[in-house]
């Protein structure tokens, strides 16, 4: 239910003075609109797709990207380095994307449509789950219902977190079994309306069961027994579950690029000034990270250094020049400022400062710089459309790594090493590097030791561009051992987003309700209750991740 209260007031006094004259049915009958009743399906189910497919990758390549320490931004840089997020972070469009959905599901219904069932089901629970994964307790069950116009439809109380996650893994066991059939079985599905899989049925199976098992692993800590009970149910019987395996079976998105909506965020096609791309920078724990393991995706993903720094002793002092593509400086014109002199790859610290624009002796600090001693994202990242630029709402690679941290808890899960190199195959395939699996797989530090530090690790590796999952695990595991910057708002990562302000002075009982759930931590400081660093429920208890 989006939540713009000026408008529902202002349609309240509207219908008060048309009912005075006409019936309300009447007025509510659009001469140019089609009655919600009358709707096919498959003319609502792109819209789903889509904005939950560009909402999860804004996430994901935006401010979570700086939460989780794979990106850094150089200039507008509070919000993404430094958690500086002010408080009023929006789900409005969230439930405008589950209230279509609704109408999906609810026109599926009446129509007898059961693979549009299925896939709405499976919409459902992936946007409830990024919506409690993100705020905690939420609108759940009576969330979606303001057209029949109660204050208690209107003004909605929150669930829990528990009873949302138990919501979404009933729902996924219904979809499963909605979508078991063969496509011939199926009516009325037009391939082209579904951007995801094409309309295939046993692709979107094998998504709900895979987000079966991604929120299973996520409640782990608090319902031990029910995430273990799921996820060996899952894994025993796979042809009533079958999951995700190999990266063709991704839930993706690609970016047509036909327009600034329809292409991939912070392209420089739509921006003809790149602004927005050319402050997207790697993070430095994120490039060192790649570095040590000999990562082949780290070319991939970000340009190396156009000007290496090189700081030579033997030079004369006051010597800054640049000579045969690299800056030579003389220690005393480095004095003590820190400098990254590798000659192919450099990132940004982590929120090291109110003017990360700085870094590395740029010449040119503020809003408009361009930093050649910083790198940039590969220039992939530049355009609106590409084979790799794709939203990825799930994949095989996540499949696999919860597969083998489930079996490094000793559950069912199959074998803890096979699940975590077929986790790192996945996203080396997925990144176009599968040739390299067999040397990465035997390089120190990836090479299997057994350990939830390796499995994490790579886990946090693979969800480039999808940082929201590594953002959770490091919430719920403390892993990777992420710390904030001397700059961060607090001297510890955030765990959940602010409940907007909108909702705190309209939905004022039913928000505070929510609030008095939270656990208040010594970083939640001024903020009180809502605040970045206050625990919900997930996380209670569980002494992580700090």
């Amino acid at each position: 239910m989006k939540r713009n209260y000026k408008k529902i007031i202002a349609l309240v006094f509207l219908f008060t003075g048309l009912f005075s004259c006409k019936d309300l049915t009447e007025v509510n009958n659009n001469p140019n609109g089609i009655q919600p009743e009358l709707v096919n399906p498959n003319l609502v189910l792109p819209t789903v797709l889509t904005e939950a497919a560009k909402a999860y990758v804004n996430l994901g390549y935006q401010d979570i990207a700086g939460v989780v320490q794979h990106t850094q931004k150089d200039a507008w840089s509070s919000g993404h380095n430094d958690y500086d997020w002010g408080g009023n972070q929006s789900w409005s469009s969230y439930y405008d994307i589950l209230r279509n959905n609704q109408l999906v599901y609810d026109r599926a219904v009446a129509l007898n449509l059961e693979f549009h069932q299925g896939v709405s089901l499976v919409m459902k629970s992936f946007m409830f789950g990024l919506i409690t994964d993100l705020w905690g307790d939420a609108p759940y069950t009576t969330a979606l219902k303001g057209e029949l116009g109660k204050t208690e439809d209107i003004l909605p109380a929150f669930d829990s977190q528990e009873v949302i996650y138990t919501g979404i893994l009933a729902d996924l066991e219904k979809a499963n079994t909605l979508l078991s059939k063969s496509k011939a079985e199926y009516s009325s599905i037009v391939d082209n309306v579904d951007v995801y899989f094409g309309g295939d049925p046993a692709k979107w199976r094998k998504m709900a069961n895979s987000l079966a098992l991604r929120y299973y692993m996520r409640i782990s800590a608090k319902k031990a027994d029910v995430a273990k009970a799921g996820i060996e149910k899952i894994v025993a019987n796979a042809a009533q579950y079958p999951i995700m395996t190999v990266n063709s079976e991704d839930a993706t998105m690609s970016f047509p690029g036909t327009s600034d909506g329809t292409s991939w965020p912070a392209n420089a096609v739509y921006d003809a000034s790149g602004s927005n791309y050319r402050r997207i920078k790697m993070a430095g724990t994120f490039v060192e990270a790649l570095q040590a393991l000999k990562d082949p995706r780290l070319p991939i993903w970000a340009n190396k250094v156009e000007i290496p720094l090189v700081v030579d002793a033997s030079l004369p002092a006051g010597t800054d020049k640049i000579e045969g593509g690299k800056r030579y400086l003389s220690p005393d014109k480095v004095g003590n400022t820190v400098v990254d002199t590798d000659p192919e790859y450099v990132g940004i610290p982590t929120s090291f400062s109110a003017l990360p624009s700085a870094y590395n002796l740029n010449p040119t600090p503020g809003q408009t710089s361009f930093n050649p001693h910083v790198s940039f994202l590969n220039d992939i990242y530049k355009a609106a459309t590409g084979s790799l630029l794709k939203a990825r709402l799930i994949s095989a690679a996540e499949v696999n790594f919860i597969l083998a941290e489930a079996a490094l808890k000793g559950w069912a899960a199959g074998d803890a090493k096979t699940r975590y190199e077929a986790g790192v195959k996945a996203s080396l395939n997925t990144w176009t590097v599968g040739s390299k699996a067999d040397a990465y797989l035997a390089t120190p530090g990836v090479a299997y030791e057994g350990t939830l530090k390796q499995v994490i690790e790579q886990k946090w590796i693979a969800s480039w561009t999808a940082a929201t999952e590594a953002w959770f695990d490091f919430r719920r595991t403390g892993l990777p051992a992420l710390k904030a910057g001397p700059a961060a708002k607090r001297q510890a990562l955030p765990v959940r987003f602010y409940y907007m302000q909108d909702e705190l002075n309209i939905n004022k009982a039913n928000t505070n309700a929510a609030l008095d759930k939270l656990e208040v931590t010594n970083f939640s400081q001024a903020d009180g209750k809502n605040s970045a660093w206050s625990k919900p429920w997930v996380i209670q208890g569980t002494g992580k991740p700090w």
